[in-house]
């Protein structure tokens, strides 16, 4: 966990009182809604269908326990008792009152948490592996260059009203869990021949209307100089970006339309008059971010303890471990996923009564720490082998311990018609019934790995563009119709889906699937051949013919 000291408590308390006031001021007339509108979306408040969404920041996906509380009571408090944890690591609050919402910051403020930058044309959250600092095999903690970065860009007056919002991630594995591929900026943390840490940086990915994946624009950034070279990079950004055509605003747009070469010597250029400025990092100043963050003390574990070995002998028991316990860079410990994806339930939602046994969890088995990851899922980042079989014993209880982990019930899904002012179609009732199909583990188990995405509209929120099979609602002639994506991926291998033929209507969608998904067991060459490979090699046609041939 990170330490944060007097200048960021300072920081937002500050900026609740300032939000309180524009608050107040809106709601007596004296600022009309579109003066309100720059002012409410920089504090990460939408004017949604049918009230305001609320979405709060959890900076590079980490938790403490008294946080989550925090965020359970506000939901219980001020919101309908759940949120929605999104692909980004923020959770969002679909029902608070505009007037009830500067206590809700004021109250998230007491436990560090706040809704800075997580709306608005400006830096946004900066994400990274959920993973982070015990992932076996990683570079070094990504959390630490995150809140660097954090640091840096939140409120800078030079970046809070760019062209468009801006999105960074980082990881430092060699498995992308943090997507970087499709953000305006992707780092990765890498090691040089003589050993120096720094980064190999993306530019240019982003979904929405139109998808790119991120380029390689520098293979060797050290990290002494990653600032600056951000910097370079969105001051070019903000010189050409588009601010004339909403749908040509993001920095993908403009690498794509100078080119990665063009683009790549504009950089350069202006990072050459900033490199050696105060923008250089000291190595005192990595090292007192370090010093901030805190560490488990560990202790000496068995690789395989007794509680472990007798818990295998419960099939439901084992077949949790083997979904949802992965490996931890310290022996005798593990790394436990939750899903919050329970048959026909809306994906990456919480209840504040999960929220706050999660807590209590947290603090009995993972040294007080959560982890929110891209995926929509939660995680437990330091539990002990031995502890394994009461914590699924206690997750069971809550509705927490589905094994569809990297399943195909492990939906990723935008909140769509049902919340969003901005959708065309529903993608919470699709992904319900999705998990109802696929409800057998069993089955699920025989598909193997399998992501599946859904978007509302064209804005991608739900990432369709990037699941192994994508599914994007949109508007026809007053029908929601779906169209369908397959061989997507959005880890180290990112790629974009391609179409398989004409959308379908809303009641045939979970049809389709299913089509498809009988074509990739028929298809596929062996038991282990994942879906995404199996498209891969033989492309689209096959399954277009499966699903369009009755249709």
């Amino acid at each position: 966990m990170y330490a944060y000291d007097e200048i960021d408590r300072t920081l937002v308390n500050e900026r609740v009182s300032e939000f309180r006031d524009q608050v107040k001021r809106r709601l007596s007339g004296e600022l009309t809604e579109d003066e309100f509108k720059i002012l409410r979306l920089q504090n990460g408040v939408y004017l949604q269908l049918h009230a305001y969404m609320f979405r709060v920041a959890i900076p590079y996906g980490t938790l403490a326990t008294n946080q989550l509380r925090a965020l359970a009571h506000v939901a219980r408090k001020y919101d309908r008792g759940y949120g929605h944890f999104t692909t980004r690591q923020n959770i969002q609050f679909n029902w608070i009152k505009l007037a009830e919402l500067p206590d809700a910051l004021a109250d998230l403020a007491e436990v560090g948490i706040h809704a800075m930058q997580t709306s608005g044309n400006n830096m946004r959250n900066v994400t990274s592996d959920q993973w982070a600092g015990v992932a076996p095999g990683e570079i070094e903690d990504p959390r630490i260059w995150s809140e660097l970065i954090r640091q840096h860009t939140t409120l800078h007056p030079e970046f809070s009203f760019l062209p468009r919002k801006f999105k960074i991630a980082i990881t430092a594995s060699d498995h992308d869990r943090a997507a970087i591929k499709i953000h305006d900026i992707g780092l990765k943390l890498i090691k040089n021949e003589k050993g120096e840490t720094g980064f190999e940086v993306l530019v240019g990915g982003g979904l929405g209307r139109t998808p790119f994946i991120g380029k390689t624009i520098k293979h060797f950034v050290h990290g002494r100089d990653i600032l600056s070279y951000i910097e370079a990079i969105l001051r070019v950004y903000n010189q050409y970006g588009r601010r004339d055509n909403i749908y040509k605003a993001r920095i993908k747009i403009l690498v794509h339309e100078l080119g990665i070469e063009k683009f790549s010597r504009e950089v350069e250029e202006e990072w050459q008059h900033i490199r050696n400025s105060s923008l250089q990092i000291d190595d005192e100043v990595i090292e007192d971010i370090r010093s901030r963050f805190t560490y488990p003390s560990y202790e000496k574990l068995p690789h395989m303890p007794d509680e472990l070995r007798q818990a295998a002998a419960d099939a439901d028991f084992e077949a949790w471990r083997k979904n949802s316990v992965a490996p931890h860079k310290v022996q005798g410990y593990s790394i436990v996923t939750i899903s919050l994806k329970p048959i026909g339930a809306p994906p990456g939602d919480a209840t504040a009564e999960q929220m706050d046994a999660l807590a209590d969890l947290a603090d009995k088995y993972s040294f007080g720490e959560i982890r929110v990851g891209h995926e929509q899922n939660l995680a437990l980042p330091h539990v002990a082998k031995r502890d394994l079989p009461a914590l699924w014993k206690a997750l069971d209880k809550l509705g927490l311990a589905t094994p569809n982990v990297n399943l195909i019930t492990d939906i990723i899904a935008c909140p769509g018609l049902d919340y969003c002012s901005l959708a065309n179609a529903r993608s919470i009732p699709i992904a319900q019934e999705l998990t109802r199909r696929f409800a057998n583990h069993e089955l699920a188990n025989l598909i193997g790995r399998l992501h599946i995405n859904i978007s509302g509209c064209i804005n991608a929120c739900g990432h369709h563009h990037v699941g192994h099979i994508g599914i994007l609602g949109v508007e026809k002639n007053g029908e929601e119709v779906y169209q369908i994506t397959i061989g997507g991926r959005a880890d180290e291998g990112a790629a974009l889906g391609n179409l398989i033929g004409p959308g379908v209507k809303f009641d045939e969608v979970a049809d389709v699937i299913e089509d498809v998904v009988e074509a990739y067991l028929a298809l596929r060459e062996r038991p282990d051949e994942l879906f995404i490979d199996t498209v891969k090699r033989l492309g689209v046609e096959p399954f277009k013919e499966r699903v369009y041939a009755t249709r």
